[in-house]
């Protein structure tokens, strides 16, 4: 076994041009629905996305996770017809202007995108008793979203845009991809390469919703607490 570092390695350091690729991941990784190419992903290219997934902080180390990828349109077709139908129930649930509104975006893009991949959570991997989840019991579930983070920056890096597709009925999308009763669907996502990726989040540009500004959520020590003022809040 390796031992563990007790210092900081020169090679534990990121250089400048390393931050500045890691922050243009982040500040331009956008929820890709419309403008996917129909070329293939190669294999390595997957894999180093999946493989970035699974190196994703999980609660205990259980790493619950699992990855479905899944390219058979006959598959990506009984997926869509199940969004259709949770998209119009969705679209009732708004009043009549925002309906309007919703029903003109793009929301998933199952069939254009080469690759599916739904990303599950196996509540049980390590038994009924994991470190770090013995008072919340759902950390095992914000573990598989942090390895669908890492899959989409790591995507992002490679140049393939996602989409999370997120109006689906749950028990549908399991009987669809033959998923046992005791797993958890987590995310289903969209890849493929893209024509270009979006300079703001769609429902920002469409006037859906702005992005709020940071100084307005981060408190100081206690709830409702705002930054102090005189330090100029965060640039």
């Amino acid at each position: 076994m390796d031992k563990i570092k007790s210092h900081l390695q020169a090679e534990d350091v990121f250089s400048a041009k390393e931050k500045k690729g890691l922050f243009k991941a982040i500040f331009s990784r956008r929820d890709v629905r419309g403008q996917f190419k129909p070329d293939d992903v190669p294999d390595e290219v997957l894999g180093r996305i999946l493989n970035a997934a699974h190196h994703a902080p999980s609660v205990g180390f259980m790493q619950p996770w699992n990855f479905v990828v899944i390219k058979d349109p006959d598959i990506k077709q009984s997926v869509y017809n199940d969004f259709a139908q949770a998209n119009r129930e969705a679209a009732e649930m708004f009043e009549p202007l925002r309906r309007s509104a919703y029903q003109g975006f793009k929301l998933e893009g199952i069939r254009e995108a080469p690759i599916n991949i739904c990303v599950t959570c196996d509540r049980e991997r390590t038994g009924p008793v994991v470190i770090g989840r013995t008072h919340v019991e759902t950390m095992d579930l914000y573990s598989c979203v942090c390895a669908v983070q890492n899959l989409w920056l790591a995507a992002r890096a490679e140049n393939i845009g996602v989409g999370w597709v997120s109006i689906l009925h749950e028990q549908r999308l399991k009987e669809i991809l033959d998923i046992p009763a005791r797993i958890v669907p987590v995310a289903y996502l969209c890849l493929g390469y893209t024509d270009f990726f979006f300079n703001k989040p769609e429902l920002e540009a469409a006037g859906w919703q702005p992005r709020l500004p940071l100084e307005q959520l981060v408190f100081t020590d206690r709830w409702g607490q705002s930054i102090d003022p005189a330090g100029g809040g965060f640039a």
